[in-house]
C-alpha cells in the first residue's frame, strides 16, 4: 500500500473510532429523559439539580428530601392519601421558598392510545395543581404539562413498570418562561 493509501486508512480508523465513541457516550445516561436529576432553569433547558439535598432551601432537598413526584392508580387521576402527604411537603417547601416556580408533569404507562394518554397525563397534572392551590400556593408559580405516555422512566411490559410510569412530577424552576 502507498503512502497515500495508508494515510486514507488512518483516517478512516480515526473516523470510525470517533463514531463508535460518540454513539456509545450517548447510550451511557440512564435516565432517559432527565425527570430525575434535572431541575429547569428559567429558560426552561436542564440545568441539573441545584444546590444541596443538606440545604432545605435548594432544588435538590426539595427532589430527594420532599419528594419530587406522586403516583395514581390505573386509568386514575385522583390523589391517594399518600400522594397527599408528598403534596402537602411540596406546597409547604413552595410557599417558605416562595421565589420558585414549579412546571408539573402528568404522566401514563404505555397502555392506551397517545391521544387518551395525553390527557390522562393532563388530568394527573392539574390535579396535582388544584391540591397545591388548595394548600396556599399560588396558581401564578404553578405550569402544567402532559407527556403521556411519551416519557417513560421504566419501559417493560410489567405492571410494576407501568406503576412507575402513572405519575406527576413537579420540577421546581427558578422562574416560569413566556
Amino acid at each position: 500500500m502507498n503512502t497515500s493509501g495508508a494515510r486514507y486508512m488512518t483516517y478512516l480508523t480515526r473516523a470510525v473510532i470517533l463514531t463508535s465513541i460518540l454513539a456509545l457516550s450517548a447510550c451511557t445516561n440512564p435516565d432517559r429523559f432527565g425527570s430525575d436529576d434535572v431541575v429547569l432553569n428559567g429558560g426552561g433547558t436542564g440545568a441539573g439539580a441545584a444546590g444541596s439535598v443538606s440545604d432545605p432551601t435548594s432544588p435538590l432537598y426539595f427532589q430527594q428530601a420532599v419528594g419530587d413526584r406522586v403516583l395514581f392508580a390505573v386509568d386514575q387521576s385522583s390523589l391517594s392519601p399518600e400522594a397527599r402527604v408528598v403534596l402537602d411537603g411540596q406546597a409547604g417547601w413552595l410557599q417558605t421558598n416562595s421565589d420558585y416556580t414549579a412546571i408539573i408533569e402528568g404522566h401514563a404507562d404505555e397502555q392506551g392510545t397517545r391521544e387518551y394518554n395525553l390527557a390522562l397525563g393532563a388530568r394527573r397534572a392539574n390535579a396535582v395543581q388544584e391540591y397545591l392551590i388548595s394548600r396556599g400556593v399560588p396558581g401564578g408559580r404553578l405550569r402544567v404539562v402532559s407527556y403521556g405516555k411519551e416519557r417513560p422512566i421504566e419501559i417493560c411490559s410489567e405492571e410494576a413498570c407501568y406503576a412507575k410510569n402513572r405519575r406527576a412530577v413537579t420540577i421546581i424552576s427558578s422562574g416560569l418562561s413566556g
